[in-house]
């Protein structure tokens, strides 16, 4: 059995296997990240942190790219900055 994290999205515990990003745990509970400026749903795009789109407040730090954080135990992830 492959070892797992506990995070917790928008309030919601999730659980992604370990060395899974937070992109993935994000997108375990929404497919939509954020809402752009004129409301449309954004979600990751390139995968890669170049596009920004997967931006989310990770432990109170906003602007964190999603795809290039690896998930931890405990760590509170908000999608809606």
């Amino acid at each position: 059995m492959s070892a797992s994290v506990r995070l917790q999205v928008n309030g919601q515990p999730v659980d992604v296997p370990d060395g899974a990003t937070v992109a993935a745990a994000v997108a375990h509970w929404t497919l939509h990240f954020r809402t752009s400026v004129s409301g449309e749903a954004r979600a990751p795009l390139c995968g890669m942190g170049v596009c920004f789109e997967c931006r989310v407040r990770i432990d109170g730090v906003a602007h964190q790219r999603a795809c290039m954080t690896p998930a931890r135990d405990g760590m509170q992830v908000d999608s809606h900055d």
